[in-house]
């Protein structure tokens, strides 16, 4: 019997990935759990198993293409026995109901024509469904179809897709578009720190301290249903920047961690952001975010983005010299500055304000 197995659900939301390697070919013989294709989602790569045993005949989607949740990854003849349908361990994706699948089948779109979603897909990529040939069902145009054709007219355009952790950065900058951000900025006087100190393990603390000042900082908002929720545990997104683009793991319930521990948790992420190994469920969940920025030299205050549903992020410019008024005298000091952005939607001024204060309190101690 000849099955289709589509992308299922990856998690954290996401719609698309991105084919980057395939592990089966035509005619292959394979069994359930053998990894199929590993395909890039929102800054991991995920390797997706065979729901099925059985061959495999026919293989869907080139090495670069972006597949959309649902769409077709293998058509595989399956052995006798096996369960008309189950999700990879990546995820499960519910089946239609047999009538919606009966209609389908019996009314595809003629051959040049497309369905709704395809249509609107097109029109917003600017693609002229007349010059496509089709090759969904009956010579129709498929979602795969317009997606070739818009990638095609954007490499002789001079312009290249975003790929991978890039187009992630850019998926999320634009949902924070929905959201409301206000800036408040300071500094803390560290000229006491000692030679080298950790500054990340102190910037974490000091987010630590700020949660447990003002807990409306460690929340996520879901504005269409204008519902907060707080978090007891404060899993901290840290951003980290590679040539590949922007990375955010998540160091979990930090405030109860040693400082040793935190540490040892931070090396593996940046091992497993080299070898581009890190697991999905490390890459989700942040309840607030903290950017070094400042590390690079360059940088002293930043309206930073927030990614939903959180609702804070804290960064830190860079370490400089600069006079500043001690006990009535003026001495060059060693000053961090700092900038908390926050969604004014559902945090208050006094509330970030009460954070920050915090943090330049557990920064200065």
């Amino acid at each position: 019997m000849k099955k289709t197995f589509r992308l299922p659900d990856l998690g954290e939301g996401l719609q698309e990935a991105e084919i980057v390697s395939w592990h089966v070919s035509v005619g292959d013989r394979i069994v359930v759990d053998q990894p199929l294709v590993s395909v890039e989602t929102a800054k991991a790569v995920v390797e997706v198993p065979a729901p099925w045993s059985g061959s495999i005949v026919k293989v869907y989607g080139a090495l670069g293409q972006i597949v959309k949740i649902g769409e077709p990854l293998v058509d595989i003849e399956t052995e006798a026995g096996e369960r008309a349908d189950a999700g990879a361990v990546v995820g499960e994706l519910p089946q239609a109901p047999p009538a919606e699948a009966k209609v389908r089948a019996a009314a595809p779109p003629a051959a040049g024509r497309a369905v709704p979603a395809v249509r609107a897909r097109a029109k917003a990529l600017g693609v002229d469904l007349a010059g496509i040939a089709g090759t969904g069902p009956g010579g129709s145009i498929s979602m795969a179809d317009v997606e070739a054709a818009a990638h095609k007219a954007l490499a002789g355009s001079g312009y290249e897709p975003l790929r991978g952790v890039r187009r992630a950065m850019a998926e999320n900058m634009t949902r924070a578009a929905s959201i409301i951000p206000a800036t408040v900025t300071d500094e803390a006087d560290i000229d006491h720190w000692p030679p080298n100190p950790d500054v990340t393990i102190r910037l974490v603390r000091a987010v630590a301290a700020g949660c447990a000042a003002a807990p409306e900082l460690n929340a996520w908002f879901d504005g269409e249903r204008a519902a907060r929720r707080l978090h007891d545990n404060i899993d901290l997104g840290l951003a980290l920047n590679t040539e590949d683009g922007l990375f955010v793991p998540v160091l979990r319930n930090v405030a109860r961690r040693s400082d040793e521990d935190i540490r040892r948790g931070i090396e593996a992420m940046k091992r497993d952001i080299a070898a581009r190994s890190v697991p999905p469920h490390e890459l989700r969940g942040q309840t607030i975010t903290l950017s070094n920025f400042g590390m690079f030299g360059w940088g002293l205050t930043a309206a930073l983005g927030i990614v939903a549903p959180q609702v804070a992020i804290l960064g830190a410019g860079r370490i400089h010299k600069a006079p500043r008024v001690v006990s009535d005298q003026v001495q060059v000091r060693k000053v961090l500055p700092l900038s908390l952005t926050f969604d004014h939607r559902v945090v208050s001024g006094a509330e970030a304000v009460r954070f920050l204060g915090a943090a330049i309190t557990s920064l200065q101690t």
